[in-house]
């Protein structure tokens, strides 16, 4: 009774479920490379009788044979879940045909109003394909999933209506229509398969979505959805509709008289409404990209994420009021578990909160069960039944993180406090009685007069109300003590997933989120007693309406402009697989050593942590391909992106991709430079670009450009002309400047050594005038010379463009063309060929793009010419090395399926 309250050393008889988790884990990932299904059976069943065997005569050993039988059966609870549900025949019907699609919608999202970008570009007639109707330059309003019950199919003799199973996303413009979760629809559609872009590291929205158990893509004018009958409402629906009540009731409180009588510090406004519904209900349409960014580039994003930290906190939360109200610990878990389940289902329940829920849940019971229950141990419990219900679930980064943050709580966190604050933050209970004193530690009995003896002085300075003034004081210095120890822990421990996942570096993470945090706590009160106030009356939720309108200006302000900052968000690839492993190490061994009773072994254990951050953004090694020169075209879809290394290493980018006859990256809130180009390049380690080239000013070259200039940090851009009137382009030139990135204007007959190779500046002429508009013969024409090897890169250089080079005699053989144009008709012509005389080619172009590319002709005249030809709409990402002496090598460098 001496001493203050002993961390007990972390052995395996206290963890183990947390083992059992581990080893479950193993299982799975064993699952992914061998599947032996009849030597599972049998090691499962050897397993057994030898647990059996040696729980009998050797206990102290059962627990190894045990932990192997729980990797046994991770292996086989992988090898039987179902597969993710696939409907090929309906894939058969994305053939470009517009038909009739009837089913049931399964889902509704309004979109926010989106401004097209000045320089948008617009299709021509001429460049649509047969039934353009559909092609829409209205921005979507609406975004709908079908549950498809029948799909059009069309013969020369006859039309039908197929009966078949899928999903479909469709995104429709026009008015909003007064549509209902549930009900039948039918609409003609051209249906198309998800964009997928095969390049190491991107983003895979077509993934994606058939985890959402969508197959197609489409879009439509909302005037042409027939609206059928209504079926029974699927509980997905009864959900859906919960949560769209719930947010409607919020837009309802936002436009009432009450919330107009507010100052405006304290009055709720749309972009209020925006976070609030992504706070509250996970629904993150409403946000503005501005918004967005600001969070994610600060390391805050989370905040939006209804996961596991809304669900602990609210749960938490509820606990303690619960207890406060005197009601007895069983019933009081069970009522807060009901309650947050109830919040659960207004978000929508989706997977994250699914996990949770029933993370949250097992620790609140495990607390009931067993006062001495170890928080490890309950999270290895919940770990356990989250992967045998979903094995997926150990891929996703949700779960990794939720796992991890306990782990820097419970196994971190919670030793360094019990051994440093905690033992006084008890101490300050129950200071009246003063026979405590004889009971424990002399420092805390010291400790506890100390405290008496302000108390007193305060009570006789300011009166008998503020005596407890210094216990107040010091149970705030303790809290935000608490609360700093938490979020460095979490964030230590979250710096390795936020690498991998998300490439970012926040440095205002840690400050931001121990502000954000305890913001968080008090705005969910808030705004769940605001929504149930507004239930009775608009005027009752107005106190609790202004508080919530506070926190949240107090919160946006401190992200948004601190997200302005040059160290804001540092982006880097991810660390190699030795250095995954090295951190996990070092957080493992932190974990346990803090539990230790050694001073040297907890102060080891503490240390440990803090290297994780270093081990994670240590600079490895580029991949690269020494003494050759390489070029990769990425797949980007209808747009053009190479990377080409020098046999130095030197890096270049010319073009980043972008949409085509579509809104922009910025503008439609995907950036193909930020999810598909930037990944590529963070895959193969590279930090920093030493030259990033754009051709022209078209968006199918320039529209990712501006994220690959903010995360890679370009040492050059190289331009060719002023394309006249392109705001995008004036934008980008200001960007450059202000990252400090300089900016060299190139024309033909320029030249300069590049990291032991040669390059030619062939297009465009230095009289060249741009037609006051962006246009293909404004592209930018090079050609790199490595010894005898050498590689021409045409940008969309159109006939004219090629005219000009043949008539200045700027053309020679080459041993790798850059097809001009996507392989349009309207680039490499006869002549340009026959003087060019490339051994091999390739052309960037997406795949089922409505303007024809490539063109048959322009392949037969490649094929006439005796050229390999390579395509990225067929293969993906393709790699071509040249070596000093001429020779080239081709190979795919598309992820594996």
């Amino acid at each position: 009774m001496n001493h203050p309250p002993a961390v007990e050393p972390l052995r395996l008889r206290r963890i183990p479920m947390l083992a059992a988790a581990l080893c479950f884990a193993a299982g799975i990932l064993l699952a992914q490379h061998w599947q032996p299904t009849r030597l599972l059976v049998l090691a499962a069943a050897l397993l057994v009788v030898l647990s059996a065997v040696a729980l009998v005569r050797a206990p102290s050993i059962a627990i190894v044979p045990a932990l192997a039988l729980w990797a046994v059966v991770g292996c086989w609870c992988t090898q039987i879940e179902p597969p993710i549900t696939e409907h090929p025949v309906l894939l058969t019907y994305a053939d470009g045909v517009n038909r009739n699609v009837r089913g049931h919608i399964v889902s509704i999202r309004l979109l926010p109003p989106r401004t097209a970008d000045a320089d948008e570009p617009q299709l021509q007639p001429w460049q649509i394909e047969p039934g353009g109707w559909e092609v829409d330059t209205q921005p979507p309003t609406q975004s709908i999933d079908l549950d498809i019950s029948a799909v059009e199919d069309m013969t020369p003799d006859v039309d039908t209506m197929r009966p078949l199973n899928g999903g479909v996303r469709v995104l429709l413009t026009g008015s909003p229509l007064p549509l209902r979760c549930g009900e039948g629809v039918e609409v003609p559609l051209r249906l198309r398969v998800p964009d997928t872009y095969r390049d190491a590291g991107a983003f895979s929205y077509a993934s994606q979505l058939r985890t959402e158990g969508i197959d197609l893509t489409a879009t439509a004018k909302s005037s042409r959805v027939t609206q059928l009958t209504n079926a029974a409402p699927t509980l997905r629906c009864r959900l859906y509709a919960v949560q769209t009540w719930a947010a409607d009731r919020l837009d309802h409180f936002l436009t009432s008289r009450a919330n107009a009588t507010l100052p405006v510090s304290l009055r709720l406004n749309r972009e209020d409404s925006a976070m609030l519904s992504a706070m509250l209900f996970g629904n993150r349409t409403l946000l503005s990209s501005d918004l967005r960014d600001a969070f994610q580039r600060t390391g805050t994003f989370h905040l939006f994420v209804v996961s596991g930290l809304h669900i602990a906190l609210l749960a938490t939360a509820l606990f303690w009021l619960l207890r406060r109200l005197r009601l007895g610990e069983g019933p009081a878990v069970l009522i807060a578990i009901l309650l947050t389940a109830t919040y659960a289902l207004l978000t929508g329940f989706g997977v994250p909160a699914q996990r949770a829920l029933l993370m949250t849940s097992i620790y609140l019971i495990s607390l009931w069960l067993d006062r001495q229950a170890n928080a490890l141990n309950a999270l290895g419990f919940a770990a356990t039944i989250v992967l045998a219900l979903d094995p997926r679930a150990l891929a996703a980064a949700s779960f990794q993180m939720t796992f991890l943050v306990i782990v820097a709580i419970a196994g971190i966190a919670s030793p360094i406090l019990q051994r440093t604050i905690a033992p006084y933050v008890r101490s300050l209970k129950l200071l009246h009685v003063f026979a405590i004193d004889a009971f424990i530690h002399p420092q805390l009995a010291q400790f506890r007069v100390g405290v008496r003896m302000a108390c007193t002085l305060c009570g006789s300075l300011l009166g008998h109300h503020f005596r407890q003034l210094p216990v107040w004081a010091l149970r705030l210095i303790f809290y935000l003590l608490e609360a700093f120890v938490v979020s460095l822990a979490a964030e230590l421990c979250l710096v390795l997933p936020m690498a991998i996942y998300f490439h970012r570096a926040t440095l205002f993470a840690l400050p931001l989120n121990l502000l954000n945090i305890p913001l968080l706590a008090a705005l969910l009160c808030a705004a769940v007693l605001m929504f149930c106030a507004s239930l009775i009356s608009s005027w009752l939720a107005i106190l609790p309406a202004a508080a919530t309108a506070l926190l949240l200006h107090i919160m946006r302000f401190t992200v948004m402009h601190l997200q302005r900052a040059p160290l804001a968000d540092l982006r880097m690839p991810a660390p190699p697989a030795s250095g995954i492993a090295i951190a996990g190490v070092l957080i493992a061994l932190s974990c346990f050593l803090l539990f230790e009773r050694r001073r040297a072994l907890v102060l080891a254990g503490s240390l440990l942590v803090l290297f994780v951050p270093a081990v994670v953004a240590y600079p490895a090694a580029p991949l690269l391909h020494p003494d050759m020169l390489e070029i990769t075209a990425l797949d980007v879809g209808q747009g053009d992106s190479l990377l080409a290394v020098s046999p130095t290493g030197s890096t270049m980018l010319i073009d980043a991709g972008g949409p085509t006859g579509r809104p922009t990256s910025t503008a439609s809130g995907w950036d193909i430079g930020e999810q598909v180009v930037a990944p590529y390049l963070w895959s193969r380690r590279i930090r920093r670009l030493d030259v990033i080239v754009l051709t022209h000013a078209h968006s199918d070259h320039m529209g990712g450009m501006p994220a690959v200039l903010h995360d890679l940090r370009p040492r050059e851009l190289w331009l060719s002309i002023d394309p006249g009137d392109s705001p995008s382009f004036r934008a980008l030139l200001a960007q450059a400047a202000q990252l400090h990135i300089a900016v060299r204007h190139l024309h033909a007959g320029d030249a300069m050594p590049w990291g032991g190779t040669q390059i030619s500046v062939l297009a465009p002429e230095a009289a060249y005038r741009n037609p006051g508009v962006p246009s293909n013969d404004d592209s930018l024409v090079l050609r790199i010379d490595y010894g005898r090897a050498s590689v021409q890169l045409e940008g969309d250089a159109q006939v004219a463009s090629e005219d000009d080079m043949l008539t200045n005699h700027r053309l020679a053989p080459v041993t790798l063309l850059k097809v001009g144009h996507h392989g349009s008709k309207t680039s490499t012509y006869q002549e340009f060929l026959n003087a060019i005389k490339p051994q091999e080619a390739v052309i960037s172009v997406g795949r089922h793009n409505t303007f024809g590319h490539p063109r048959a002709e322009v392949l037969e005249r490649l094929e006439d010419a005796h050229v390999k030809t390579y395509r990225t709409d067929r293969h993906g990402a393709e790699t071509f090395l040249l070596t000093h002496d001429g020779h080239i090598t081709a190979f795919s460098a598309a992820p594996p399926d």
